[in-house]
């Protein structure tokens, strides 16, 4: 019968509540201090410490070619942090992307995932270290931080990074731990550089002083940061709370619709979770004004989120909408939660500067000892080696007379007066080092050594001189690696009201002026008051063409085709006020807000409203001269209202009643002027008639349209030039005459002279009729003095001081 051995048990009685006590503390010790927070010096958590000290270890420096992104993570995880290759991989990936650090540490190629999606695995990725991963790494081998041993105590790790770049500060940090958390944001390397120097220089700095040189975040995708209360908190308190806004402007999206376009997202915020979010919202009717929307970012042009509008909707008002139901605005919570000295805290902006710079000077001082110890090494070698030089024959006699190297060491230690360690140097000594020339060499290294010794020496001597040497390194780094500011920091938003209840959702369909200016801009007026002309000094540019229409009403464009373009009126930038004188400054090129052809240019504008007895009048290059029925095609965007003959352009339109006088000029300076009667109206397939006999070569280069009663009112202005000069590049002269001083004649005839040319002249490049008081103005809408005027209709115009683009 078998028999069953009793085995002796050992129950040991133990307190479940210490021991939950302990393991949970000893549990939360771990994740605080080896995994959450980073460390105050170098900004970096473990993990990411020993990515940077284990590529550096690699040799994996930017001159370098990359490596697959699984050797670094099974190196760092085999050698120094058995935590898991998801979290070192991650920890990597964060390191490289530039929507998360301002700037980033490792150069990755490949998928490194993007702000809606994650990154390819590791065995598909390749990475190497960023250049500026290397002064966060630089000078290790110096002894300038404490080394600890790993994880299985058979190599040795920096306990923390010299870390040149103030990096909690510049890429910010965030971590969950337990019982506590830390969320920083990034800010730009510049304004935290001079900052740091600043309080190098005045430790008593207050808040005040430091936040003239750091005034808030910079975050990596640019953005607008609205209210900076919350910000001014975190940087006395450690805690506060900021609002981040896309920046976004107003884009033609197509001929027929606007769109908000975004090209900064507020921070950490992907387009595919605003795209979500606008959806649902839409769906759900507390967005109102959208009819679409796109993501069409890309490598190449950069963040590109369009919002597309229904006609006719505000666009600040859809704005303001879209701030409040998604995350194009968002909220930032500041928590300025490091280890300082081994333990949590929480630092305001002083402290986490003063941590950093006091850092930099412990490395600096450090690294100079090391580097003294070092030359001071060195020449004590170069010294002995130079006795050696000079007294070589004894030195081989000594040598060679000597039965072992002991014998020769002390022996020479001994008749030359050396050191052990000169002593073997010597007889290390290449013999291709004892010639003439070497003992140049060596006074000259003995020299720079003595030099270097001394200036080190004065480094250690003076903590002012130390102070500043930590200073222009810090000037280094940052004119290496700095960028301009991204984001916008703004006291309070003053340009879109918080509730978009309060800003009307759908424009007013109010009485309106749209202007055309000589420059191709289009802007409308706020009201129905007629604009008389912009002021003649004080504001920009000069009218061409206007209508009265209504905010929500359609208008025309007439293109040099012989063609009609529509155009809301809606989608038409207000107009600017420039010193209480109305100013198409901030108006819009008309050519982008039409779907031109390629090689049409727009001439004007026309209303679509039935203006008899006035209609709409063309005339082309060729001198043909057309009155056009008032017929406008349903449904329709665009139509033709001139059959063109092959190789001819619209010059000119206008709007004529039979009593008004058309006035033709032509390049060779010919006018003529009838009344409109003369031109019977066709319809819109009709090719018109002739109104002018041009001469051989000429062309007609301007239409005016006069009212009858207005003649002796209306000038003339001309201005001559040479036919070959570029456009722009020659003033010419101009000549201004009163219109009744050109006598009227019949349609299809010659006309008279309106200019004698100059030497060097041989055709008009511009004329213009209007009513005074005109201006000239350049292509940038800047005003050109005209001339005084002249009463003769022949004579020879007066020298420009600058070239004319339009006339208005």
């Amino acid at each position: 019968m078998a028999s069953t051995k009793k085995t002796k048990e050992h129950i040991l009685d133990i307190d479940v509540s210490a021991e939950m006590r302990t393991s949970f503390l000893e549990y939360s010790y771990s994740v605080i201090y080896a995994r959450a927070l980073p460390d105050a010096r170098d900004g970096l958590k473990p993990v990411q410490r020993r990515i940077l000290f284990q590529m550096g270890q690699m040799g994996l420096r930017p001159d370098k070619g990359h490596v697959k992104s699984s050797r670094v993570v099974g190196d760092v995880m085999g050698r120094l942090h058995p935590h898991g290759d998801t979290a070192i991989y991650d920890a990597m990936v964060r390191l490289a992307q530039p929507f998360t650090m301002r700037l980033p540490f490792v150069d990755g190629h490949g998928n490194f995932g993007s702000l809606d999606d994650g990154p390819a695995a590791s065995r598909y990725t390749e990475v190497r270290m960023a250049p500026a991963a290397l002064p966060m790494i630089a000078s290790l081998s110096e002894d300038v931080v404490n080394m600890v041993p790993n994880y299985d105590n058979t190599l040795e790790q920096p306990e923390v990074l010299p870390a040149a770049i103030p990096n909690l500060l510049v890429n910010g940090s965030s971590g969950i731990a337990v019982g506590m958390a830390t969320n920083i944001p990034p800010h730009n390397l510049v304004e935290v550089i001079n900052g740091a120097k600043y309080l190098l220089k005045n430790p008593d700095a207050t808040l005040d002083e430091l936040m003239r040189f750091i005034p808030g975040p910079d975050l990596p995708e640019g953005g607008k940061i609205i209210g900076l209360e919350g910000i001014r908190s975190a940087y006395e308190e450690g805690r506060g709370i900021f609002k981040t806004r896309a920046t976004c402007h107003v884009e033609k999206i197509t001929a027929r619709k606007r769109g908000l376009v975004f090209t900064e997202l507020p921070y950490l915020v992907g387009p595919e979770k605003v795209i979500d979010k606008l959806k649902d919202a839409v769906t759900s009717k507390k967005i109102q004004g959208v009819s679409g929307v796109q993501n069409l970012t890309d490598r190449h042009h950069g963040m590109r989120l369009v919002v597309e509008l229904k006609t006719g909707f505000n666009p600040d008002a859809v704005l303001a909408q879209l701030y409040k139901h998604t995350p194009l605005e968002d909220s930032f919570g500041i928590n300025n939660v490091a280890l300082v000295g081994g333990q949590p805290q929480t630092l305001g902006l002083k402290p986490l500067l003063q941590v950093w710079v006091d850092h930099r000077i412990s490395v600096t001082r450090r690294r100079t000892e090391y580097r003294l110890q070092a030359a001071k090494k060195d020449l004590h070698l170069v010294e002995g080696l130079l006795i050696a030089v000079l007294n070589i024959d004894e030195v081989i006699a000594v040598i060679r007379s000597s039965d072992d190297v002991g014998t020769a060491r002390e022996r020479l230690m001994k008749v030359f007066d050396l050191s052990e360690e000169q002593s073997n140097y010597i007889l290390e000594l290449r013999l291709r080092r004892l010639t003439k020339y070497s003992q140049i060499e060596l006074e000259q290294r003995r020299d720079e050594l003595e030099e270097t010794i001394k200036r080190l020496e004065a480094i250690l001597a003076d903590p002012e001189v130390l102070k500043q040497t930590v200073s222009d390194e810090m000037t280094e780094i940052a004119r290496t690696f700095g960028t301009p500011r991204r984001t916008i920091l703004l006291e309070s938003d003053g340009a879109i009201v918080e509730d978009p209840k309060n800003i009307p959702l759908e424009i007013a369909d109010d009485p309106t002026w749209v202007l055309h200016s000589a420059t191709g801009l289009v802007a409308r007026t706020t009201d129905g008051t007629p604009p008389e002309r912009l002021g003649p000094r004080k504001a920009h540019d000069a009218i061409i063409s206007r209508v009265k229409t209504t905010a929500r009403a359609q208008l025309g464009v007439v293109t040099n085709r012989g063609r009609v373009l529509t155009l809301d009126a809606v989608t038409i930038p207000t107009i600017a006020d420039v010193a209480g004188a109305p100013s198409l400054a901030g108006g819009a090129p008309l050519r982008e807000l039409v779907a031109l052809e390629k090689g049409e240019a727009p001439l004007g504008l026309i209303s679509l409203e039935d203006e008899s007895p006035r209609v709409l009048t063309l005339a082309t290059r060729q001198g043909k001269v057309k009155r056009v029925n008032h017929d406008i095609p349903a449904n329709k965007d665009a139509w033709d209202v001139i059959t063109l003959a092959p190789g001819d352009d619209v010059v000119g339109c206008g709007f004529s009643a039979d009593s008004d006088q058309l006035v033709f000029v032509t390049t060779d300076a010919q006018l003529l002027r009838f009344e409109a009667g003369l031109v019977r109206p066709q319809g819109r397939a009709g090719q018109g008639i002739a109104g002018i006999k041009l001469a051989d070569g000429a062309e007609l280069l301007h239409l005016g349209v006069v009212d009858g009663d207005d003649i002796a009112g209306s000038l003339v202005v001309t201005i001559a030039g040479p036919r070959d000069a570029l456009p722009g590049t020659v003033s010419g002269s101009a000549k201004v005459t009163p219109l009744d001083r050109f006598p009227s004649k019949g349609r299809a005839t010659g006309g008279v002279r309106a200019q004698r040319f100059l030497r060097g002249e041989d055709t008009l490049l511009l004329a213009y009729i209007g009513a005074e008081p005109l201006r000239g103005v350049s292509d940038s809408g800047q005003p050109v003095d005209l001339p005084e005027v002249e009463e003769k209709r022949d004579a020879s115009g007066r020298a420009l001081p600058a070239p004319i683009h339009g006339i208005g």
